[in-house]
């Protein structure tokens, strides 16, 4: 496959995919380091240590939990702060503190889907929020400051540009065709060589300007607004595939990111997961230019996925 210069689905964004370049010499890949994580008494997210805490959300009882939401310790934003007005919130993914999310059950993972979708829900009440980011920071080179299995959620009164720019477009998009943007996109994707999976409920696919190596996305195939309008079988397919793809990425030895958002007075937006391993480099051309360079072809990512689905 020759290089391509491709745009994002609706914005401003474009990517150069040039597989040859995943040949040169010198590649660097920087691997997960606590694939394999072994007890830590001073841990703050195991029960011992997080038991007396307060609760936003728990699942399960106070000494005996599956998932337990608690206030950020440390918040970039806060409630009491106009100058940074919003809010922080750790979830603890499992008490156990040598697993990974991918090891738990779909069971599991469904319920922290359904974690999300009621602190979503609790804090999209605060008419002063305009936005709320869910997000998983796993490996170190991701970001994540701890070891045991946590997401986090954001939510500020700020919306970002670029999320306001993409608001704009969709509905200019819908004015123009009649249609959501990103349920063409799944239309189109359902029958590219880039789909991963696809049942009755959800979709995942390697997006076609992918910006990261093996990038993929995982959507509702009903046009939902956010997390808190999935229903019980959606939640169980995505955990389904979200836990697949996680063991795949683990396979890579990376580390990874994903995350989904809410725009508040935006009521016709389209849920979507981003799952990012964190195995690109950028380099002079990206950090000067903003033009991203992925050697991982789309279509070989998502071969990759597919692979003992």
């Amino acid at each position: 496959m020759k290089p391509e210069i491709r745009k994002d689905y609706i914005q401003e964004k474009y990517v150069i995919i040039a597989p040859k370049r995943g040949k040169r010499p010198h590649d660097t890949i920087v691997p997960k380091e606590h694939r394999k994580k072994k007890l830590d008494a001073t841990c703050i997210f195991c029960p011992q240590n997080i038991n007396k805490a307060s609760s936003l959300y728990l699942k399960g009882t106070k000494n005996n939990w599956s998932i337990k939401v608690i206030a950020n310790k440390f918040p970039a934003v806060s409630l009491n702060n106009k100058m940074a007005y919003g809010q922080q919130e750790v979830v603890i993914e499992t008490p156990d503190h040598t697993k990974e999310l991918e090891d738990l059950s779909i069971s599991d993972i469904a319920d922290l889907l359904e974690a999300y979708s009621k602190r979503t829900k609790s804090i999209s009440n605060n008419k002063n929020i305009e936005y709320i980011l869910i997000f998983k920071n796993d490996g170190g080179i991701a970001g994540a400051s701890l070891q045991h299995a946590h997401s986090q959620i954001f939510a500020t009164k700020f919306l970002p540009p670029h999320l306001l720019d993409k608001c704009q477009r969709q509905q200019e998009y819908k004015l123009k065709t009649g249609n959501c943007v990103y349920c063409d996109v799944i239309n189109k994707e359902s029958n590219s060589r880039r789909l991963v999976y696809k049942d009755k409920n959800v979709i995942a696919f390697a997006p076609y300007a992918s910006t990261f190596n093996y990038e993929i996305w995982i959507m509702p195939l009903r046009h939902l607004d956010n997390i808190t309008e999935l229903n019980k079988e959606e939640k169980k397919s995505w955990a389904k595939i979200l836990k697949h793809v996680l063991k795949k990425i683990g396979e890579l030895d990376l580390p990874y990111n994903y995350y989904f958002h809410q725009v508040i007075n935006d009521e016709d937006q389209h849920l979507y997961m981003k799952i990012v391993p964190r195995g690109s480099v950028w380099a002079g051309v990206e950090i000067g230019s903003g033009l991203i360079i992925n050697p991982i072809a789309p279509r070989n990512a998502a071969d990759f996925y597919k692979n003992n689905l």
